[in-house]
């Protein structure tokens, strides 16, 4: 596999590295991705929705880049075996009992 970060060091969000950390992205950014389904919900423009969406993109990138700094090796370690399973959860669970141990849920 690729490195998943980029030169400057910050995470690339490929499918591997959002789907591994989708429970903290859940935890983490709740409140950014409320506020922007409230909005789409509100107003069916998406032009109106574009600022709630930056937000959300912040907040995971920021949490991509947090983890990657907190647990670089049980996060690459994880992020490897989704991306070479087809992120197929089941076959990658020790992996991610390793990452989840080490950068907890908070």
């Amino acid at each position: 596999m690729a490195s998943s970060v980029d030169a400057a060091g910050n995470p690339i969000p490929t499918s591997a590295v959002l789907m591994a950390s989708s429970k903290h992205i859940g935890i983490r950014c709740q409140s950014e991705n409320l506020e922007f389904l409230k909005c789409k919900k509100n107003d069916p423009n998406p032009e109106k929705c574009l600022d709630k969406g930056r937000d959300v993109t912040l907040c995971v990138l920021g949490l991509l880049k947090d983890l990657h700094q907190k647990c670089t090796k049980e996060m690459d370690e994880y992020v490897g075996c989704m991306y070479y399973h087809t992120n197929e959860f089941d076959l990658c669970r020790k992996e991610q009992q390793t990452f989840e141990k080490v950068c907890s849920l908070e």
